[in-house]
């Protein structure tokens, strides 16, 4: 018998895995709702660098991949997390946003909005319970830049 955590885990996990190219020694965030359960099944599955929103420390460039399950939540609201989850990703952090399948208009603001952060768009996937964008963090940040 599946659970509700796998049903709503599993379905995401393995293609946002693969989104991001993580390997188990990166370090992981996992932001949005379901992030604690979200961090777990990856720790089950061997990335024990994973962490929550909620147990994930001071931003200081220190992950190198944060992954965003931002369905049943409106666009504008990401805008904040993603100002937010910026400070915690290294210069050349991948960033995997998973959000409910949207009108092309939808997914046009939300690839605008990851460009206006530096980000550039690597890849995107439809799945059946949503759709997801890889992007990578191509800016100098004031803590990448020499002293």
């Amino acid at each position: 018998m599946a659970t509700s955590r796998v049903a709503t885990g599993d379905r995401i996990i393995d293609p946002m895995i693969a989104l991001a190219h993580c390997s188990t020694q990166h370090r992981i965030l996992v932001a949005g709702s379901k992030s604690t359960e979200m961090m777990i099944e990856l720790h089950r599955r061997g990335y024990v660098g994973a962490a929550s929103t909620g147990s994930c420390g001071r931003p200081a460039c220190q992950y190198d991949v944060a992954l965003i399950d931002w369905r049943r939540r409106s666009l504008p609201d990401l805008e904040t997390t993603l100002d937010w989850l910026g400070r915690f990703l290294c210069p050349a952090g991948v960033l995997v946003v998973w959000v409910d399948a949207q009108k092309p208009a939808a997914n046009q603001s939300l690839r605008a909005s990851l460009e206006k952060r530096g980000y550039v768009i690597e890849q995107a996937t439809v799945h059946d319970c949503g759709c997801a964008l890889s992007a990578r963090a191509q800016r100098d940040t004031p803590l990448t830049k020499a002293a």
